[in-house]
């Protein structure tokens, strides 16, 4: 026969076991829920930074797109990139304009190289940072969804 107090204690470590989980879990919920309502400043939140990686992959994408077909010397694709064609140009960035900032007889000419240095997001678009060539830094705007590319208006996002 089991003595009275043999079984004394079992249920007290099961219980500071599950609530040391529970402390665990809240606490880390608690994090996620600071980081993601960016409740913590961006340069702090680690997730912030993985997010916006992943987030802004399809606009590296197309930088590194726009920049091959100029490399290609495929301007007019380039340019529709832009959102422009030659049938319907844009009315602030004619395609002679283009092709004086990317064609043959631009600052460079010829793209041998590229480094995609920095993608930030910033309101409804994404700055994409290009170093061109080692000497030329160029900040492209890429707006939303559309994907259209643009030169960006800031050299950082003024929001923050």
């Amino acid at each position: 026969m089991a003595g009275y107090l043999d079984q004394y204690g079992e249920g007290h470590e099961q219980r500071s076991k599950r609530a040391r989980y529970l402390y665990i879990g809240l606490g880390v919920a608690a994090l996620l829920i600071l980081f993601g309502l960016d409740l913590v400043p961006r340069p702090l939140n680690p997730l912030f930074a993985v997010y916006s990686r992943i987030l802004t992959l399809k606009h590296k994408a197309a930088v590194q797109q726009f920049v091959s077909l100029v490399q290609k010397n495929d301007y007019p694709a380039a340019y529709a990139m832009w959102g422009c064609t030659d049938a319907k140009p844009c009315r602030d960035y004619p395609y002679a304009k283009f092709l004086e900032d990317w064609g043959p007889k631009s600052s460079t000419p010829q793209i041998a190289s590229f480094d995609i240095q920095r993608r930030q997001i910033c309101g409804t678009g994404v700055i994409v940072t290009v170093d061109i060539n080692g000497n030329r830094q160029v900040r492209f705007w890429l707006e939303g969804n559309e994907m259209t590319i643009g030169y960006s208006p800031w050299t950082v996002c003024p929001d923050r």
